[in-house]
């Protein structure tokens, strides 16, 4: 079972081919750039096309503060994208009030723990919508 740094390493070395299927579902990697350090930061994360773009979830785990990723694409919403061996340039946005039942729904059908995630906390985990630049 590939966790973190090695799946991210495992992913980036194969395209995809180590990574890309994991635990029933499909993940790709975020790179966000550091609001504090600058440094970019890469992240695999549960994924589900969205016509051109990808949605993914700042759940966390339900913890009460967001992942570092969103915090850092919400400050700097240019990143990058790898999924399998298509690396591109996107724009992330917070998905609105208007969309997000809908893309909720279908984050949690690829990843039912998503509600129990949202159960145990007060946030409102926001689903993200990864654009092709």
């Amino acid at each position: 079972m590939l966790y973190g740094k090695e799946h991210v390493e495992r992913y980036q070395e194969t395209d995809g081919a180590e990574g890309h299927d994991w635990q029933g579902t499909v993940t790709l990697l975020l790179t966000t750039t550091g609001r504090r350090s600058g440094k970019e930061r890469t992240t695999p994360l549960i994924y589900q096309p969205e016509g051109d773009a990808y949605l993914v979830v700042a759940s966390k785990g339900g913890a009460d503060a967001p992942p570092l990723w969103y915090l850092n694409l919400r400050d700097n919403p240019e990143v990058k994208v790898q999924v399998k061996g298509d690396r591109f340039t996107a724009r992330a946005r917070t998905a609105t009030p208007e969309e997000k039942p809908a893309l909720w729904r279908k984050m949690t059908a690829t990843w039912p723990d998503y509600d129990e995630y949202q159960k145990k906390t007060d946030r409102d985990i926001p689903v993200v919508v990864l654009e092709r630049a």
